[in-house]
């Protein structure tokens, strides 16, 4: 499949390193608004949304981890980046590990979120992706939202809820499908060992979508890694806790001063 040319926002430091921030299944490149500012300062920040996703292409799927890689290359290729850190959360992550392990040219350091080399059953995403073409992405988007947060986060801040819930139902039926098919088929675990790039992998502790022993897998695999289990965090660790998640991107990328 031909690459697609992502929607993107650049923001931050002219001068500074670039860092591509990668979105999970179901959101936009608003879900990194709590770490953005922090970034901003140190980096060269491009944000952008997957194809399927807030306002890039949606093409006919089903898609495949290398379509969604393929994309990432042709964005850094438009901005004229020879090389990035790149940050990615779940299907982001995902996306960053192949990036890693099939050009490692163009990644300086990896930080991988909330993901997992691979995720059984395939059926589980298969069956999601046939339920969003049959009924709409807002037939999953309170069970997707429940896995995003911890209950007691979102007891505590209903418009959070509110908020994360429409993201996941704004999202493309095609669009989420068609990358629910490209988890269902993907295994990266053969990858791991040939990313060379320094790993940090940020674990949510109380994540039930990727459980830490998903990160940890990872970091043990990669030539460089280290884990992170962030307490009191479920799958979008960086909104829950960006107090905890936004000064180790920092300190993994050396953004500090």
């Amino acid at each position: 499949m031909t690459a697609v040319e992502v929607h993107h926002v650049v923001t931050g430091r002219d001068d500074g390193p670039v860092i591509v921030l990668s979105n999970s299944l179901g959101s936009t490149m608003a879900m990194w608004d709590a770490n953005r500012a922090s970034l901003d300062e140190r980096f060269r920040v491009v944000r952008y949304d997957t194809r399927g996703h807030g306002g890039s292409p949606v093409p006919d799927g089903p898609y495949a981890i290398d379509d969604l890689t393929d994309d990432v290359v042709a964005l850094l290729d438009r901005l004229d980046v020879e090389a990035a850190h790149f940050v990615g959360l779940s299907l982001g992550g995902m996306t960053g590990m192949r990036l890693a392990a099939r050009n490692p040219e163009r990644v300086d350091r990896l930080v991988l979120l909330c993901t997992s080399a691979k995720l059984d059953p395939p059926s589980v995403w298969t069956d999601r992706a046939a339920t969003v073409r049959a009924r709409g992405t807002q037939a999953v988007a309170e069970s997707v939202v429940g896995r995003w947060f911890t209950p007691a986060y979102l007891d505590a801040r209903p418009a959070v809820r509110a908020a994360s819930e429409e993201m996941v139902a704004g999202t493309s039926t095609e669009g989420y499908a068609g990358c629910c098919e490209a988890i269902a088929q993907m295994d990266l675990r053969a990858d791991l060992p040939a990313i060379s790039a320094p790993t940090l992998a940020i674990a949510g502790a109380d994540d039930p979508a990727t459980p830490p022993r998903h990160l940890e897998a990872i970091a043990d695999a990669v030539t460089d890694g280290r884990l992170l289990l962030v307490d009191d965090a479920a799958h979008l660790a960086n909104m829950q806790r960006p107090d905890i998640v936004t000064p180790a991107i920092l300190e993994h990328l050396g953004g500090r001063p």
